[in-house]
């Protein structure tokens, strides 16, 4: 598997970044959206890296318009969207896909390292199911707001599912152990 630490990245500011400028902090990489039913979770998002951000913890947030549109906006809007509803300060990045051909190299390594999710995959599927959606199915990310947990060291240790709330216990052990490490 390549290395994640080296693929360029583009922040949603313009500026060029990689995992390899974040190395020595546990990261939660999210791919977000403004207009989806779990886009509240922004808050929980932010609380989490308040809480944990000295500790060496961050959250990086990867805008995506994957999933029913609901990530319509420019860069300009998203990070308007998430400071005034939110007041998100961790770092985002430049829309681009989390899925499908053209997804980005990051989530190409992201699923690839760990194929299949925690959480309630299955519940959100039937609930996709009765709104007449086709779920993807693994390794393809399954929705919006689905998490990676990377260690320290850049080693992707932790796939959640997008229902995973951001203070969801299986979440929050998982980040625990790894700051402790």
């Amino acid at each position: 598997m390549a290395d994640i630490s080296a693929i360029p990245l583009n922040r949603i500011d313009g500026k060029a970044d990689s995992l390899g400028e974040h190395s020595g902090n546990v990261l939660l990489v999210v791919n977000v959206a403004s207009k989806c039913g779990l886009t509240p979770q922004y808050e929980g998002l932010e609380k989490l890296y308040g809480e944990y951000k000295a500790q060496g913890f961050e959250v990086l947030g990867f805008p995506a318009n994957d999933f029913g549109a609901q990530e319509p906006g420019s860069d300009e809007e998203i990070v308007e969207f998430c400071q005034v509803n939110y007041g998100v300060s961790f770092p985002l990045f430049t829309k681009a896909d989390v899925t499908g051909e053209g997804k980005q190299p990051l989530y190409a390594a992201l699923t690839e390292a760990i194929p299949t999710k925690q959480g309630d995959v299955d519940g959100m599927k039937e609930r996709f199911k009765g709104y007449g959606m086709t779920p993807n199915e693994d390794p393809e990310v399954l929705w919006n707001f689905e998490k990676f947990l990377v260690s320290r060291d850049g080693e992707v240790v932790g796939r959640f599912a997008p229902g995973t709330a951001p203070q969801d216990p299986l979440l929050v052990n998982a980040i625990e152990a790894e700051l402790a490490k």
